[in-house]
């Protein structure tokens, strides 16, 4: 029994300590008001203070703040939108990979498997760098395409949201690929042969058959890249323009370049609330798919 209860407390411990109580710090700061101080926020909490006099210097400015000015929601929603298209750009690059892998003779699948996660063994920033050099006016994808004669002027793709969507479309690639190959891995063959058999086409039997079986790997993959694109900062800072606005670097310029620690906790606070819908519907979605595989 204690270690039952020690092996279900570990989790908690680790969720206390990593999510819970830095939750508490960032929302308890949001509440603050700036200040030209150390740390940049006032009430500072001590011991020696009221409990009850500290509580009531906190309050909702910032959050009102974070409505009155459409800075904030706008980037909300344009970091939503670039978010969703890139799920879909991804998710249609990345299930006929994974249905090409799955298809593969059984001794080509490891070697594949370890094409998709091979760049995860390069720093995530040097792969962003690289796409600069590519993307760049001067850079690879421009020179090949003057070189075929495809365009006659170098294309300005870098700084835009096009470089965007190209960049987190090969970041988060691998986790779209990895959770559908893993359901047309396990599905069984003899269904689609049934399917055949009964007068369907390679087509039909995949739009009645495959597709509709492989719907969790395809839920669990677009809710894998759904989620940490949507507060994304490297990839829009480094390859987006000033008009590619996403939530990920109006949160950085309050920290940083504002020093403004209340509104960008507020709008910390937010985009975790907007991120739970997505995560509540992941753990729903990965938990009946535990309890069908049983």
């Amino acid at each position: 029994m204690l270690r039952r209860w020690f092996l279900i407390a570990v989790p908690y411990v680790w969720l206390l300590a990593l999510f819970l109580v830095p939750f508490l710090i960032v929302f308890k700061i949001s509440l603050s008001d700036a200040a030209i101080a150390r740390p940049p926020y006032l009430p500072v909490f001590s011991w020696g203070d009221s409990i009850i006099d500290f509580i009531r210097e906190l309050d909702f400015e910032n959050f009102i703040f974070l409505t009155e000015d459409d800075l904030y929601w706008k980037a909300y929603l344009s970091s939503l939108q670039i978010a969703l298209i890139a799920t879909i750009l991804t998710l249609l690059v990345g299930y006929p990979v994974a249905y090409a892998m799955a298809r593969a003779p059984e001794h080509w699948r490891p070697t594949l498997m370890m094409l998709v996660i091979l760049p995860f063994w390069t720093s995530f920033l040097i792969r962003v760098y690289s796409w600069m050099g590519i993307l760049s006016t001067e850079g690879f994808l421009n020179q090949f395409l003057l070189w075929v004669g495809v365009i006659s002027s170098p294309l300005q793709i870098l700084n835009t949201d096009t470089a965007v969507y190209i960049g987190i479309v090969y970041t988060y690639l691998p986790f779209m690929i990895l959770p559908i190959y893993a359901t047309l891995d396990r599905l069984d063959g003899s269904l689609i042969e049934a399917a055949e058999d009964l007068g369907c086409s390679r087509a039909s039997a995949f739009w009645l058959v495959t597709l509709p079986l492989s719907r969790p790997g395809i839920i669990a993959g677009c809710f894998l890249v759904f989620i940490p694109t949507i507060g994304e900062f490297v990839i829009p800072s480094l390859l987006g323009g000033s008009d590619t606005l996403m939530i990920g670097k109006v949160l950085w310029e309050e920290f940083f370049s504002n020093r403004d620690w209340p509104v960008a906790s507020a709008v910390a606070v937010v985009l975790l609330l907007i991120l739970i819908i997505p995560i509540v519907l992941f753990q729903r979605n990965q938990q009946k798919q535990a309890e069908a595989d049983r």
